[in-house]
């Protein structure tokens, strides 16, 4: 996935209300951007980082730059929530989900369960049907406990356990069920559950897993022109 312009390079001065970030540009001058990230951020808003800005030209915007990315630990991270979705949907269709090939359609935003949108719902005349929710990962905490693990959630999650408890109820009727985490960033080795930031979240992913949900991780090459799909991690719970 390629961004539509070029990113514009900045030093962060602070996030604030969840949703804002003061940015400074190297000529001095400072803006509000647009934080298209809920999360608590953990590790990834450090004022004076290194950080990469999108520009809309929708003069309706009242913010007219996006947060992107941030250079953390040495390597550039995603911060916005909105690409893991089409990033997903791209590598299906390409066939670089090796646990997920071979079904004949892609349909994305699918209604489902009560009152929620399945990510990504994969259909074959010969397979079951299989519902995938994809989620944004960024959070990894640094040695020497666990370097090189990237770990979801970065805070309390309710949306997310719900989320499981849908899947779990697509599998016991019939069908198959997949919990995609897209890693943002290209230096971890493996994946786990942030068990001490939600314990509740942890447990029902384990709960799932034991009825058949299935979990799966994939890395990103993240560079100020791109954001690609990677390699695939283990999933250590």
């Amino acid at each position: 996935m390629k961004f539509p312009s070029p990113l514009v390079r900045g030093t962060l001065l602070k996030r604030y209300k969840r949703f804002l970030a003061d940015i400074q540009f190297p000529d001095g001058r400072e803006i509000t951007a647009h934080v298209a990230n809920p999360g608590a951020m953990l590790g990834l808003n450090a004022p004076g980082a290194e950080v990469w800005l999108s520009k809309s030209d929708n003069p309706k915007r009242k913010l007219a730059y996006s947060w992107e990315l941030i250079k953390a630990d040495g390597v550039l991270v995603g911060l916005n929530t909105a690409w893991p979705n089409p990033l997903a949907f791209e590598a299906l269709a390409a066939g670089k989900i090796e646990e997920l090939q071979g079904y004949k359609s892609i349909r994305r935003e699918v209604k489902y369960g009560v009152n929620s949108r399945i990510d990504l719902l994969l259909t074959d005349d010969e397979k079951p049907t299989c519902y995938v929710e994809v989620k944004n990962v960024h959070l990894k905490r640094g040695p020497p406990s666990n370097s090189g693990v990237a770990e979801f959630p970065d805070c309390r999650t309710e949306r997310g356990a719900k989320h499981l408890r849908e899947l779990t109820a697509m599998v016991a009727a019939g069908h198959r069920a997949v919990m995609l985490y897209v890693v943002q960033r290209g230096d971890c080795e493996a994946f786990t559950t942030a068990d001490d930031l939600d314990p509740v979240y942890g447990q029902a992913l384990r709960q799932a897993m034991a009825q058949g949900v299935e979990a799966i991780c994939y890395d990103c090459r993240v560079t100020t022109e791109s954001i690609d799909w990677g390699r695939p991690l283990p999933v250590q719970l």
